[in-house]
């Protein structure tokens, strides 16, 4: 029986674990936002530009600049991470897999 329970155990995934404990669509909309938090802030950095200069060109405020770039957040619409793209001269792309 221990043997059985080791064989599964060593057969799932992450992703399987997060999904028994309904978390996995979470984790995965958590880790989306970090990522695009972080091209932005990148993008942000190599043309030298400030969050005051980012909300400018984004015809925001910084403070809601500071929640797109908090990973935690999860308030981000894709109107704002349009505008946050273009600002910075990319694309936003979202696709179904």
């Amino acid at each position: 029986m221990v043997n059985a329970a080791k064989a599964r155990l060593s057969a799932e995934t992450f992703d399987d674990f997060l999904e028994e404990q309904n978390l996995l669509a979470d984790c995965e909309e958590s880790a989306i936002k970090a990522i695009i938090a972080d091209q932005i802030r990148l993008a942000m950095k190599e043309q030298g530009l400030t969050k005051t200069a980012m909300a400018a060109r984004m015809q925001t405020d910084r403070r809601q600049l500071d929640r797109l770039l908090d990973p935690s957040n999860p308030s981000a619409t894709l109107s704002t991470l349009r505008r946050a793209a273009a600002a910075v001269g990319r694309t936003l792309r979202v696709e179904l897999a």
